[in-house]
């Protein structure tokens, strides 16, 4: 996902790609391919923030790479340039694709939009509330990534593998689990266990949390509240459920 390099001097006329018509004092056109798209702007579009990669990228022609037509290229993916490009031109905002369009604003740092983005409900509500709330969930990545592959474990010549997930919030609750847990590793059952944490958030939310992060990753999960547990510590356990065909 880096600019190629390529060096090829620009032309003496002081023009970039297909603008030898303008004259040096103008901002000359630049045509771009991005990711197999392709693009129009001029110098002045690329460079209107100067501590951004994009200005970077082209205040030198060593720093630049034509395709097979002329064209600048840029190795990431062009369908969201547009709306990046459309905000250099004239200010303007995206209203879709919010979450990829901030991700490739984080590539170019344009760190104007960047900080545009992270106020809409969509990244406000990913970086600020959910994000901050899993950070202190201790072990949260390692234990989702351990309910993966022991769900991938038990799908050999299965349709659906399941995998059991124990949430405590605290201390207390931790303590109550404790005898459960020990009988089910003795039994060599495996159980993935989040807590205890400090956020005040409920259950659910962690729940919640878990469905997304692994459905993100391409994965068909349900959970449910089934444990085959005693009574007094069942509100604890819970299965996740994956689907492989």
């Amino acid at each position: 996902n880096h600019l190629c390099v390529n060096q090829t001097p620009l032309p003496k006329s002081g023009a970039i790609g297909h603008s030898a018509s303008c004259a040096p004092q103008e901002s000359p056109v630049v045509e771009l391919n991005v990711g197999g798209e392709f693009y129009t702007t001029t110098l002045g579009t690329l460079r209107k923030f100067p501590g951004s990669k994009l200005a970077e990228m082209f205040s030198s022609p060593a720093k630049a790479c034509l395709d097979a037509e002329g064209r600048f290229f840029i190795d990431r993916c062009g369908t969201y340039f547009g709306p990046i490009l459309e905000y250099l031109r004239s200010g303007q905002l995206p209203t879709q694709h919010i979450p990829e369009v901030y991700r490739e604003a984080q590539h170019y740092e344009i760190k104007p939009l960047i900080k545009h983005l992270e106020d809409t409900p969509q990244i406000f509500g990913e970086q600020v509330a959910r994000k901050q709330f899993l950070l202190q969930v201790p072990g949260y990545s390692e234990n989702l990534e351990l309910m993966v592959r022991l769900a991938r474990a038990e799908a050999v010549a299965a349709r659906c593998s399941r995998v059991l997930v124990c949430l405590v919030r605290n201390e207390k609750e931790d303590a109550n689990c404790a005898d459960a847990l020990r009988s089910l590793e003795a039994n060599k059952r495996s159980v993935v266990k989040f807590g205890p944490w400090k956020a005040a958030l409920d259950i659910s939310d962690l729940l919640d949390c878990l469905n997304m992060d692994i459905k993100a990753r391409g994965y068909q999960v349900c959970y449910s509240h089934n444990s085959p547990l005693p009574a007094k510590v069942s509100d604890y356990f819970y299965t996740f459920s994956f689907s492989w065909w």
